[in-house]
């Protein structure tokens, strides 16, 4: 009996197994204000099939929506798509539960589990373009390195036309409905771009080779299966174009503008950078960070051009949470942006350098000098700062005039 778990069928012999986590409010410094979904998939067929398993602390749930399908014991082989521990944890118990006949993963995915778990479990690499007969049911092998771990694959059942796509195409969003069809569909681009600019952002050069690759494969794709979030049954090219589109990092007129401030100083000097951005023709996202999270911000980045930003000096340093977020966008490898940096200071002012050489450390082209003011900023200090938002946005239009040109 499965209790009050059940799984949900996807195709004629696919069940969604997975597990629900309400509860998630950060994943790797990542804010997931709506929660996740581990993703695990029972493939039905002659040799019955797990495709990938869920957080470990999650084992009750994903067990019994399989227990509403079959015995869990009947399950012969468990494919390993990824090894990150959020679907991997849990396969040390899982062998020991249900003692499948195979372990199947990828050539860095077997060093990775054998790293991870440092166990004498025999898991069966698969290299790319291998296919597994599950009698009446064959799963194609597609080598997906860097998307975004070096052992991540793809596996695709046909017939079915399901992709098992990991953890690309997903989002992290906790939900009762199964199928991206079932959600608001701005709510699906929003979470998708916050997940892609978060998870996938600097693994982008792959995502194109990746579509570079898909023609030759002549996989008929009628579903997209990730690991987290909503299955994509009904138009799922639509997850694929956002991502075409994403990996380009074509700039935009969209501009983002990053500060904190401790006395109001920089909020005020920031506020007058945004006007004259918008002024020069640009459209203006404001983001204190008093209110606004690393990954927000980076999610407000994947589809910009512009990134200025702001801070006080404390004790001879940039400020603590401007630190924070330009450390973690340097991460995510930004493309095509310009910027500027600007920021009050009491003393020696120093952080407003520093803003500006984590900027050329992202690769953000600056676009205007930087604006130093000592303690409060006056009319003409306040024009300055105007003045830098109008510099940047012209040099922004400048460019992509250029691109449209060209």
């Amino acid at each position: 009996m499965s209790g009050p778990f059940s799984a949900v069928k996807i195709s004629d012999r696919v069940y969604w197994v997975g597990a629900i986590d309400w509860a998630l409010r950060d994943f790797h410094g990542y804010a997931t204000s709506m929660g996740s979904t581990y993703n695990a998939y029972l493939i039905v067929a002659d040799q019955i099939t797990l495709v990938d398993t869920v957080k470990e602390s999650l084992m009750n749930e994903m067990m019994a929506r399989i227990a509403s399908v079959i015995d869990p014991s009947d399950i012969q082989n468990i494919v390993c798509n990824h090894a990150e521990m959020d679907h991997s944890g849990l396969l040390p118990r899982m062998i020991r539960e249900v003692r499948p006949e195979r372990v199947i993963a990828s050539r860095q995915g077997v060093k990775a589990l054998n790293a991870h778990f440092h166990w004498d479990v025999q898991v069966e690499e698969v290299k790319d373009g291998e296919c597994l007969d599950l009698g009446g049911a064959r799963v194609h092998f597609v080598a997906t390195p860097m998307l975004h771990w070096p052992d991540s694959m793809f596996s695709y059942l046909e017939g079915d036309r399901v992709l098992f796509s990991q953890d690309a195409f997903g989002m992290h969003l906790a939900s009762g409905e199964r199928f991206a069809d079932e959600l608001d569909a701005e709510l699906l681009r929003q979470e998708a771009a916050k997940y892609y600019a978060n998870i996938l952002l600097p693994f982008s050069p792959m995502v194109t080779k990746l579509f570079a690759k898909l023609p030759s494969l002549n996989l008929d794709i009628g579903i997209i299966a990730p690991d987290h979030g909503p299955i994509w049954r009904e138009k799922p090219e639509q997850i694929l174009e956002c991502y075409s589109e994403w990996a380009t990092q074509r700039p935009t007129r969209k501009a983002v503008v990053v500060y904190d401030t401790m006395w109001y100083s920089t909020a005020r000097m920031a506020e007058a950078v945004s006007e004259g951005l918008a002024s020069g023709g640009l459209t203006v996202k404001m983001m204190p960070l008093a209110g606004s999270h690393r990954s927000d911000v980076a999610t407000e980045l994947l589809e910009a051009g512009t990134l200025v930003v702001g801070s006080p000096t404390i004790n001879g340093m940039i400020y603590p949470t401007v630190a924070d977020v330009l450390t973690y966008i340097r991460g995510l490898k930004p493309k095509n942006l310009i910027g500027a940096a600007f920021g009050s200071y009491g003393w020696t002012g120093e952080s407003i350098g520093q803003v500006e050489e984590y900027l050329t450390e992202i690769n953000v082209e600056i676009a205007a000098e930087r604006v130093r003011v000592q303690y409060v900023p006056d009319s003409d200090a306040l024009m300055r700062c105007h003045a830098l938002g109008r510099q940047v946005a012209a040099k922004r239009k400048e460019s992509l005039t250029a691109g449209v040109s060209s």
